[in-house]
């Protein structure tokens, strides 16, 4: 997580500590849900081991909208910002190693430290630029173009989802993606 971390602000050995005093670790395993309908966000996640989704029920269709993998953040910002009740499940795809930050604590810090709290801000900032890629993938390109994003960003990703969830991220029919994939 550090590493992760060092990519987007620099923490002091002192903040850092202070940092590392409010992470819990959970261990999921495969099926196992961090987040269901209806149930407040409180906490940012960071994903050590493992693959996560996060989707939403749309008549009665389950739809793909983030997929993690290992030494990622993953939250739901709405539910997290506004403390609504969230619209996503986050379901752990692997055997999972996660690290949790309560949104209190991380307030609590940022009024000790500022580089924490410029930690946080950053931190917020890439999550939602990651949402904001999905989103203009779905609304910019044509499903082959999305599916060879896809590749280019997360080739290993590629690799390790199922057909029909891979398709339901693309936002296509599991048909187009094998149409798509059979032209490559």
């Amino acid at each position: 997580m550090l590493d992760a971390l060092r990519e987007i602000s620099q923490l002091d050995e002192s903040n850092w500590s202070l940092f590392a005093s409010i992470l819990t670790e959970h261990h999921l395993i495969k099926g196992e849900l961090l987040l269901r309908p209806g149930q407040v966000c409180k906490h940012i996640f960071f994903l050590q081991t493992g693959l996560t989704r996060s989707f939403q029920l749309k008549d009665g269709d389950e739809r793909n909208v983030a997929f993690n993998l290992e030494h990622s953040f993953l939250t739901d910002l709405k539910s997290l910002r506004n403390e609504q009740p969230s619209e996503l499940t986050i379901q752990a795809l692997e055997p999972s190693r996660v690290l949790s930050m309560a949104k209190t604590d991380l307030a609590h810090l940022y009024q000790k430290s500022h580089q924490i709290e410029s930690l946080g801000r950053m931190l917020l900032e890439v999550l939602l630029e990651e949402q904001q890629e999905y989103t203009s993938w779905l609304s910019v390109y044509s499903a082959k173009e999305r599916y060879d994003l896809l590749i280019q960003k997360n080739p290993n990703l590629i690799q390790r989802l199922p057909l029909g969830q891979l398709a339901s991220y693309l936002g296509i029919r599991r048909e187009t993606l094998s149409r798509i994939r059979r032209l490559k």
